[in-house]
C-alpha cells in the first residue's frame, strides 16, 4: 500500500469516528476541504462509497463499516505502540540485556543495578553470565563486561573500576609436603583447579607478568568447573591451586584458609569494561544503566 493511501485511511477513520468532517478536520489540523477532497479520492480509488454525507450528518457506509472495523483497530495499535515508544525517551523501562563473565556481574553490575531496579519499576535488567566472548550486535545484547583487552577497538568502553588483580592460591593441607611455586613454570609441577571456557579448545590460561615479560601457561589438574564460586571451594578443600579474582579470595587469604603464592608475578591488569556498539540514540534506560555504572575515581 502506498504512503498516500495509509494517509487517506487515517483521514477516513477520523471523520467515520467523528461522523463529522468539521470535528476531524479540526483534529488532523488540515482544512475541511481539503480532508473532503482526501475522503473522494480514496472513494475513487477503491471504486466504493465509504461515507454518506448530508448537509446535517456524516454516516458510514456498509463498505465504510467494514473497513472501518477491520482497519482502525491496527492504526490503533500503530498508534499506540508509537506513543510507548516516546515514553521511553521520557521515562526508564524496557529490557537492558548485558553479558558479563560472572565475577563483573556478581561484583560491579549488580551491586549498582540493583537500586535502579528498585527505583523504576518499569525496567527490566537481564544479565547473562558467561565466558565466551560474545558478538553483542548480533545476539541482541545492549551493552558487555569484559577485561579491556579483550574489547574490540570498533566497541565504545567505559571502565567499571580502576583495576583487576589475580592471585594465585592454595590451601594449607594442599601445600603440606609440597615446595611452594616461584615462578610460573613450576606450575607444571602442581595439580592446578581449571576454569572450563565455552569453547571447543578448552580452559582458560593463566596469565603472568613480571619485568616486562609475559607468560601464558596452561595447566593441568584433576579439578575442572565452570563457575568461579566452585574453583574457590575446590581450593579451600585442598585440591590444588586456583587462579582467582583477588578480591574473592582475600579474606580466605587472611583468615589462613588459602596460602597466596607467585603474587610478584600477580600485577594489576587492565580494569572490566562494558562495551557497546554506539553513542547514538540512547534510550533513558540504557542512559542510566551507563551512569550507573560508571566508576568515578576516589
Amino acid at each position: 500500500m502506498r504512503r498516500k493511501n495509509i494517509s487517506d485511511i487515517q483521514a477516513f477513520i477520523a471523520v467515520a469516528r467523528e461522523k463529522s468532517f468539521t470535528k476531524a478536520a479540526a483534529q488532523m489540523g488540515i482544512s475541511q476541504s481539503a480532508l473532503s477532497y482526501t475522503i473522494r479520492t480514496l472513494e475513487a480509488q477503491l471504486g466504493l462509497r465509504l461515507l454518506t454525507r448530508t448537509t446535517r450528518s456524516v454516516s458510514v457506509t456498509e463498505a465504510g463499516e467494514r473497513l472501518l472495523n477491520r482497519i482502525g483497530p491496527h492504526f490503533d495499535e500503530i498508534e499506540n505502540e508509537i506513543t510507548a515508544l516516546g515514553e521511553l525517551r521520557e521515562k526508564p523501562a524496557g529490557t537492558i540485556r548485558i553479558t558479563a563473565v560472572e565475577h563483573a556481574a556478581e561484583t560491579l553490575l549488580w551491586p549498582r543495578l540493583a537500586p535502579l531496579l528498585l527505583e523504576y519499576p518499569d525496567l527490566n535488567i537481564e544479565i547473562v553470565s558467561e565466558y565466551g566472548l560474545k558478538d553483542i550486535v548480533a545476539e541482541r545484547y545492549d551493552a558487555g563486561v569484559r577485561l579491556g583487552e579483550q574489547i574490540d577497538q570498533d566497541m565504545i568502553s567505559l571502565p567499571l573500576a580502576s583495576h583487576s588483580q589475580f592471585a594465585v592460591v592454595g590451601a594449607p593441607s594442599y601445600f603440606s609436603g609440597k615446595k611452594l611455586p616461584v615462578t610460573p613454570r613450576d606450575l607444571s609441577t602442581h595439580s592446578c583447579i581449571r576454569l572450563k571456557l565455552p569453547t571447543d579448545s578448552g580452559f582458560y590460561s593463566w596469565e603472568f607478568y613480571k619485568d616486562g615479560s609475559e607468560i601464558n601457561v596452561r595447566i593441568e589438574g584433576r579439578g575442572t568447573f565452570s563457575t568461579i564460586n566452585m574453583m574457590r571451594q575446590a581450593a579451600v578443600d585442598g585440591l590444588g591451586l586456583a587462579y582467582l579474582p583477588e578480591d574473592t579470595v582475600d579474606t580466605l587469604i587472611k583468615e589462613g584458609q588459602l596460602i597466596q603464592v607467585l603474587a610478584d608475578w600477580c600485577p594489576r591488569r587492565p580494569a572490566y569494561h562494558l562495551y557497546y556498539p554506539s553513542r547514538r540514540q540512547h534510550s533513558l534506560a540504557f542512559t542510566l544503566v551507563l551512569e550507573a555504572l560508571r566508576y568515578h575515581k576516589g
